[in-house]
This record gives C-alpha cells, structure tokens and sequence, in this order.
C-alpha cells in the first residue's frame, strides 16, 4: 500500500496545492517579495493541505490494492488457500494505524506552527505596499500622518480622493482631488493628486483657515514597512495552538462559566432569598415572573414594599439577559478550541476507517467496474467531510457538544464499513452491483466462438 498511498498523495496534494496557488497569487503580485519568502509562504500553507489529503489518500491507496488484488484474482487465491479476508486486512489496518499515530503527531505539534507563521506571514505580506490594498469606499488608515478614501480606481488611477491628516497637529488639512496616483519609492510613498483643492484650518485659532486650489500635488508620506517586516506575536488561533494550549483555554473558559453562574445564583438569592441556577433567559425568567405572581398576590405587602421587590425584580431580569450574553460567549469560544482538539484526533483515526472502507469497495471493483468502485469511494469522503463541517458549525453555535460534531461522522463511517466488511467477509455482495451492469464492456462475438 505504500506506493499507490505515495501516488495518491502527492496527486490530491497537487490539486489542492494548484488551487490555493492560484487564490493566493492576489496576494503576491505588485508587493515586490522575493522568491524566498514566496517559497517560505507556500512552503507554510501546505501543512493544512497535508492534514487534509492525507486521510483521502489512504483511501485512494486502499482501493487501489484491493481493487488491483481483486482484478488479478489474489483475493481469491489467498481464501482458497485458507486465509480469510480479516487476516487479509491486518496488513492494511497496521499501516492506517501508523499513518494515524503519525498524523496525530503532526497535528497537534507541526500543523499548528506552521499556521501559526503563515498566517504571521500572511498579515505581514498584506501590509507591505499598501497602495495595492486600496479599495473604493474603504478608509485606508495605515499610512502614517494620513488618513484616505477613494470614490473609484481604474487601473493603478485613483479618482475622487479625499486624504485627511490625523494626530495631533497644529493644523488640520483636509484634500480633495479628482484623480490621483500613488507610487513607491526605496523608503517612502509618493501620492501625486490632480485638480483638487486643500483646506487647512489651524487648531489654536479657528479663524485661520487657508483654502488652496491646485491643478497637480505631490504628497512624500514616509514608510517603514516597504520592506518586509516580520512580527514576533504570542497571540495564537485555535488552528495554531496544540492540545495542552487549547485543554488550558478550555479549563480558563469553565473557571469563567464557574464564576459567572455562582453571580448568577447570588443574584437570585439576594432577590428571590432561593439559590436558583437557571439553565437559559426563558427558565430565568419563569421564575421571576412565578416570584412576581406570588408577591403580588400578598395582601400584607404595602404599595411602597411591592413597587421595591418590583424595581429589584426588574434589575435582576436585566442582569439574566447580560448574564445569559456573557455565558453564550463563553460557552461558544469553549466549544470552538473543544472542536478543534477533538479534531486533532478523529481526521486520524478516520484513517483507519478509510481502510475498513476501501477493501470491501476494492473487493467490489472486480464485479462492478474500478470506476464505479472509485466514484462510491469519492462519494463516501464527500459525505463525511460535509458531515464534519456540519458537526463543526452545530459545535461552535452552541447546538451540539464538541466530542458529537466531531465523531459522529466518524461513526457514521465505521457503521458503513463494518457493514461493507462483514458482506465481504460472507462473500456476498454489500450493494446490490445489478444496475452496474451497464458499465461493463460486452465480449464481441468472434471472441466467443
């Protein structure tokens, strides 16, 4: 299996690779990098291409020696000879068991380093020359001393631009101009602006103000960043971070929800006199509204007593719903660093699942077609990534708990193979192969006779 899992790989890692490269060239062109760093940021991206190709590839690889194995009848051979389809699969499961473990490992130490200095890389790539960052109708605010806004840009022509000085200087200039270009030189921008006007007005005394009518202006703002810099940040993503990181986010978000639901019962008790713990806004305020309707069923209470409980009632009802936010905030970037750790995990193990999958599918090459075999095989992935992606959306809104979005794909996977495998095992078809019949090639007649 060790071959066609190399030639699947570096294929399926091809095409993801091609297609990254050619969303990413907008990020290259006109910034002035050298191959090196280009290198450097291609290099870097293709740590989550890896992680992603991997498990298809030990899919595609399973299938094509099963499926090779079936074609030249050695799967035959070797049950006549006495060894059964399970002894057959101990060879293939080792070698998903050790692309698992491996995977794991790079998962959780090399992937996260990786997008951890891409994305560093990436940030300081799109501050580089910021004049190809320009867009209509969005304040550009990292030139230094300026502010600017441009109405429409055709080509490397700007029109209707409008710059606005920022900081505290001792007068603020406003420029309007009708058309303008902005161009770089070894340490510095050089925007030069065409028919326009600049108002000045100085801060001392307003009544100062100078207004200056211009047919061409050339404006040197200073810039550091022509190079590229490289910035040296702690701050990491869930995606950059491995397993301890994120178990330490998890256990920093629980001590949070801790704190805020112990407020929470306070609160109920200095206002109600019970330590309720509320699960949601609704059952919060069921219960305010059960406390309302027995205080204002208490003919002891005077007007003045009952408009008090009302007020603190009232306030409480305020702090659930800022309560209840704080948690749902919480409760969300918990479940977002869950997902990601269980993620580290279940893409690995579906490694294996993979391999219980394409034997039976390589098995079934031989009666309904290699293609028809590969096209089932490319649908399962399909099923399962859209499965994983779903499970992680449901996750991070709170819906599901991390560990459900996370394996149950991953179970609706093994559930699919144990039935493929066992089917295979009895030697009978697992899917009905009647209506691939169509796909097989008639023998002409001279090679019948």
């Amino acid at each position: 299996m060790v071959l066609p899992f190399l030639f699947s790989l570096g294929m399926i890692t091809f095409i993801l690779f091609v297609n990254f490269l050619l969303r990413a060239l907008d990020r290259f062109l006109g910034k002035g990098l050298d191959l090196i760093t280009i290198l450097e940021y291609l290099f870097l991206n293709l740590a989550w291409i890896l992680a992603l190709s991997v498990p298809m590839a030990v899919l595609l690889a399973t299938l094509m020696t099963f499926g090779r194995l079936a074609e030249d009848n050695e799967i035959n051979a070797m049950r006549a000879s006495g060894i059964g389809f399970l002894t057959i699969m101990r060879s293939p499961l080792l070698f998903g068991a050790i692309v698992t473990i491996l995977l794991i490992y790079f998962n959780n130490y090399i992937l996260p380093e990786m997008n951890f200095k891409a994305r560093l890389l990436s940030g300081d790539i799109y501050r580089k020359r910021p004049d190809m960052n320009i867009e209509p109708g969005i304040f550009l605010d990292n030139l230094p001393d300026y502010s600017m806004i441009i109405g429409g840009k055709t080509r490397d022509r700007m029109t209707d631009v409008r710059i606005f000085s920022k900081g505290n200087k001792e007068a603020q200039t406003s420029i309007h101009a009708n058309s303008g270009t902005l161009s770089t030189l070894d340490d510095a921008f050089l925007l030069t602006l065409f028919d326009g006007e600049i108002h000045e007005l100085e801060q001392k005394d307003y009544t100062n103000y100078r207004r200056i009518i211009f047919a061409r202006h050339v404006i040197i703002i200073p810039a550091e960043d022509l190079l590229l810099n490289r910035r040296d940040s702690t701050s990491r993503t869930d995606r950059e971070m491995t397993v301890t990181m994120m178990r330490k986010k998890i256990r920093n978000y629980k001590n949070r929800l801790d704190v805020v639901y112990g407020r929470l019962a306070g609160a109920y008790f200095r206002t109600i006199g019970d330590s309720l713990q509320p699960k949601s806004i609704q059952q919060g305020t069921q219960y305010i509204q059960r406390t309302r309707n027995s205080i204002n069923s208490d003919t002891t209470l005077t007007q003045a007593q009952l408009w008090k409980k009302e007020q603190k009632l009232r306030s409480l009802e305020r702090q659930i719903k800022n309560e209840f936010n704080l948690i749902n905030s919480y409760l969300k970037s918990r479940n977002k660093y869950g997902v990601e750790l269980h993620k580290k995990f279940s893409i690995p193990v579906a490694c294996i699942l993979f391999v219980l999958l394409g034997a039976p599918l390589g098995v079934m090459s031989k009666r309904g077609g290699f293609a028809v075999s590969t096209s089932l095989s490319f649908g399962f992935f399909l099923v399962y990534y859209v499965l994983l992606i779903g499970g992680e959306e449901m996750a991070d809104r709170n819906a599901i708990h991390p560990v459900i979005g996370m394996w149950t794909p991953n179970v609706v996977l093994l559930s699919v193979a144990l039935y493929l495998n066992l089917h295979t095992v009895r030697e009978r078809a697992p899917i009905p192969m009647q209506f691939l019949t169509i796909f097989k090639r008639k023998k002409p007649i001279h090679d019948s006779i």
